[in-house]
């Protein structure tokens, strides 16, 4: 008998204006770009959520947590955190958190290297980021790390 559990994953590259959405099967284990979304109020978001959360199929998010070298959290972090909240309460999908130090670095030298406008990379750079959140998720075994430590 097939199994009909969603095994699709969402990473999520959060911003207070954009967020970057990368998604995965985790039984392929490979994390692909979905798209950038541009926030526009609580409950417009919260429908595009609750659509990409049914349409996806989705068993979970993975939200970056942007923390500093030594493990502390930042500013930052807590408003992902708040926001890993209201996404929960909003979807009904469970919520696990990723150290996403250097995602949005990385993706900004990749996507630089890829001889894109400065347009065309700031409208790719916050799904790239989340992709690679997301694949550092999976490469982990898909253990979320709830308080992420310093980097020794």
């Amino acid at each position: 008998m097939p199994n009909n559990r969603p095994t699709r994953i969402a990473g999520i590259d959060f911003g207070t204006v954009r967020i970057g959405i990368a998604t995965a099967d985790m039984e392929i284990g490979i994390a692909g770009p979905y798209e950038t979304y541009v926030r526009r109020n609580e409950q417009l978001d919260a429908k595009y959520f609750r659509q990409l959360a049914t349409g996806e199929q989705l068993a979970k998010f993975v939200v970056g947590l942007p923390v500093h070298l030594s493990g502390n959290e930042s500013q930052k972090s807590f408003e992902a955190r708040r926001f890993g909240d209201w996404l929960a309460e909003q979807t009904g999908i469970p919520v696990e958190y990723y150290d996403e130090r250097f995602t949005s670095a990385e993706a900004e030298a990749v996507l630089s290297q890829a001889n894109l406008t400065q347009k065309k990379r700031k409208a790719r750079v916050d799904q790239l980021a989340a992709q690679i959140m997301l694949t550092a998720y999976l490469e982990s075994g898909a253990q979320g790390n709830q308080a992420p430590g310093g980097i020794e």
